[in-house]
């Protein structure tokens, strides 16, 4: 059986911060950007999260991709 795996659709999340709890850590959030191009190089996505991370006033922590795939026996 062979099974074929299709990425369907790509998104970039950013952990920014939001806040502070009671002991001073930081609590994090995620911004999603979607329409990432499905064969986008992970060194490019990485580019492009650390010039998103440049204007944006809040701490930023870890990059993420995400992909969307279907999968078809052929």
């Amino acid at each position: 059986m062979a099974v074929t795996k299709t990425i369907d659709s790509v998104s970039l999340s950013i952990e920014v911060q939001k806040a502070l709890d009671k002991a001073g850590d930081p609590i994090y959030t995620k911004k999603t950007f979607s329409g990432i191009k499905t064969d986008a190089t992970p060194e490019n996505v990485y580019a492009i999260a650390d010039a998103i991370k440049g204007v944006l006033e809040a701490n930023t922590r870890d990059y993420f991709i995400n992909e969307s795939s279907s999968l078809a026996n052929a």
